[in-house]
């Protein structure tokens, strides 16, 4: 028997939510796109399915459900357990330095330590907020990283480019739900092939990172994300070895370069170590987020990669 079939005896948010977190363990469903073990994820599902605030728990654990919520909560635990869909797919919603974005499976579901970097406007790295004019991010996917540099840096303009049109029309809701259509361009290009002489105070990428074999290793959950925005060759580094290369002609003069690497630290300084990479701190430590300036790269010989 389906053990969903079997609900009849749950009538409190505490019982459903119980229900829930034995069902996600004995699935062994894999968490990692908002939430990192089965009692969040079935916590915030079951509070958004009942449309309760997502941060008071507590208040609502004894509560009873109606037939008619409990069959919408049945069936979002369900799908979450048959589908292995991230959560976020489900509730066509996510957060990201406490910002809501609506996202859905044209994008990844939004995860970047940049978006922490962006909160404290890159300081001490970024001397005066109001002087950066233009920004591009790269691979801007949702467009939740471009909204946030919009919002820190109040004075620029914002060029979000993506390869997909798919990830788009999903970045141009999120920009119109932030009422930033004035300040943010959506840019269909692979990196920066449709730009042409475009300078930037700062450049920010979360790019496709996901070397090959642990692309193959990914569980469900990330398969169902564009296979597009994961995985970047055989190492991992194919779309930062092209962002390196052409980074240093569209940036201007001091211009920063921010990108974000996964696990690759130790590979990227091997393929190039005459680059000054400047690692920046974050929740998760200093090895994923690297900085250089424009001056950096354009140092002779400073982006040539090791690697073939």
């Amino acid at each position: 028997m389906n053990a969903f079939d079997d609900t009849e005896s749950l009538i409190t948010v505490r019982d459903w939510l119980r229900f829930a977190v034995s069902r996600f363990n004995e699935a062994r469903l894999f968490f990692g796109h908002g939430s990192d073990n089965a009692f969040d994820e079935a916590a915030y599902l079951i509070l958004h399915t009942l449309h309760l605030p997502l941060d008071r728990l507590e208040p609502f654990l004894d509560a009873s459900l109606t037939h008619a919520e409990s069959e919408q909560v049945r069936a979002m635990l369900e799908r979450r357990v048959r589908e292995r869909l991230p959560a976020a797919y489900l509730t066509r919603e996510a957060w990201l330095a406490g910002h809501h974005f609506y996202v859905d499976e044209r994008v990844i579901v939004p995860r970047s330590f940049i978006a922490e970097l962006l909160q404290d406007q890159l300081a001490p790295w970024v001397e005066d907020a109001d002087a950066v004019e233009d920004v591009l991010d790269l691979c801007t996917g949702s467009g939740c990283l471009a909204v946030l540099a919009a919002l820190a840096f109040p004075s620029a303009d914002v060029d979000a480019v993506d390869l997909s049109q798919d990830a788009l029309a999903v970045a141009a809701r999120n920009v119109a739900d932030y009422d930033l259509d004035a300040r943010i361009a959506l840019i269909e290009s692979d990196l920066f092939a449709t730009l042409g002489g475009r300078r930037y105070d700062l450049i920010i990428s979360n790019p496709p990172y996901v070397d090959a074999a642990a692309v193959a290793a990914l569980p469900a959950e990330y398969r169902a994300e564009p296979a597009l925005a994961l995985g970047s060759g055989e190492d991992g580094l194919d779309a930062t070895r092209k962002i390196l290369a052409a980074a240093g002609d569209h940036l201007k003069p001091g211009g920063l370069l921010v990108v974000e690497i996964g696990h690759n630290r130790d590979a990227l300084e091997a393929a190039y170590p005459a680059l000054p990479f400047t690692w920046l701190d974050t929740e998760g430590g200093d090895q994923f987020v690297f900085m250089l300036r424009r001056e950096d790269l354009l140092e002779p010989n400073a982006s040539g990669s090791t690697t073939v």
